[in-house]
């Protein structure tokens, strides 16, 4: 087990680092300290080819000018805010509008866009890297003093293990996770459309027009939107179904778990044998299959298009806010928050 620490770029005369963690096996996942973003992870196909598995990009001025989201951490709030704004409290908190009328990801300087402190730990069985950031009161609209971390943690069983946790000294929201895409074919040869899912969910929220939640729980039985069996992507994209078409011929839906820490989401691709299973003990995952992405720029030397990856977010529902009847976003004052994710890299046999 090891940690290679490189420097990536500067920002304003700060320096943004890599961290490499590599295990025994020879699993790989590099991370910056601009937006935690998880730049590549490296793993072997069922020939012991060892390809990156998640899409970035190779310079820092890329991930400052991108749009989507590649492998940061995002927050305070993930997903989208209905309008922009929430009450606690009787308090009218006002945030930015960053997509259409809504407040998106934390905002348009939220923590996918910021420099974390690091600090590296190593052992014979694991290596990790402890991200932590102090978000002011006020930051992007939010109340509270809001110390946050995020450790990544490598160990020689091939798993990666995402480690949130928080502190804010007023009463205020949080819901973190990881944004990366994956793409188990390696280095980015074909698109994510063949990729096979599965989850442990009979339930997924309703959305409008807005991609926001309408409130209304829907059962997945006789949907596309039905992963308990496994489903390939490609049939999202080509369902006439309203909730499909709704999101860009695919998917970016929130997904209730009906269980946690069970092996609950499994992502496969048969050509290459990879195979990615998660375990969260978040209530939800937000399954976004790349239907929004341009086709202009490169990813790696790829030409962008739809479909180059999938989102696999652990987290609380969307605009939980504004739907009382939703597991809670909110963090009190002096409160812990911590959440766990943990991702389980394999080959299988076809």
């Amino acid at each position: 087990m090891k940690v290679i620490q490189e420097e990536f770029g500067q920002i304003n005369n700060q320096t943004v680092n890599s961290f490499t963690l590599v295990n025994n096996h020879g699993l790989e996942l590099t991370c910056i300290n601009y937006g935690c973003v998880i730049t590549k992870i490296i793993t072997p196909d069922n020939k012991g080819n060892f390809e990156n598995i998640v899409l970035g990009y190779d310079t820092l001025e890329e991930y400052q000018d991108g749009s989507y989201f590649f492998g940061t951490v995002v927050g305070r709030v993930a997903g989208r805010i209905k309008g922009g704004s929430f009450e606690l409290d009787g308090n009218i908190y006002t945030l930015a509008k960053n997509e259409n009328n809504n407040h998106l990801h934390g905002g348009n300087q939220g923590f996918d866009k910021v420099i974390w402190d690091a600090s590296v730990t190593e052992n014979d069985e694991e290596v990790s890297i402890q991200f932590s950031y102090l978000s002011p009161d006020g930051e992007e609209g939010y109340p509270g003093n809001l110390n946050v971390k995020v450790t990544y943690t490598v160990n020689n069983h091939n798993e990666l293990t995402i480690q949130y946790s928080g502190l804010s000294d007023e009463k205020t929201l949080l819901n973190l996770t990881n944004h990366s895409y994956f793409n188990l074919s390696g280095n980015i040869k074909r698109d994510i459309l063949n990729h096979s899912l599965s989850i442990k969910c009979n339930k997924f929220l309703e959305l409008n027009d807005e991609l926001l939640p309408t409130g209304v729980l829907l059962d997945v039985e006789g949907t596309p939107l039905d992963f308990t069996s496994g489903r390939f992507i490609q049939s999202g994209v080509d369902s006439d179904h309203p909730q499909n078409k709704l999101a860009g011929q695919g998917y970016d839906h929130p997904f209730l778990l009906s269980s946690n820490h069970d092996q609950e989401i499994i992502l496969k691709d048969s050509e290459s044998g990879r195979t990615l299973i998660i375990e969260t003990d978040e209530p939800g995952v937000v399954i976004y299959s790349g239907n929004q992405m341009k086709s202009h720029g490169e990813i790696y030397g790829v030409p962008s298009r739809k479909y180059l990856g999938i989102c696999l977010e652990t987290q609380g529902l969307p605009d939980a806010i504004h739907h009382p009847d939703f597991p809670s976003w909110v963090l009190e004052k002096d409160q812990a928050y911590s959440s766990v994710t943990k991702y389980k890299f394999g080959v299988a046999t076809y």
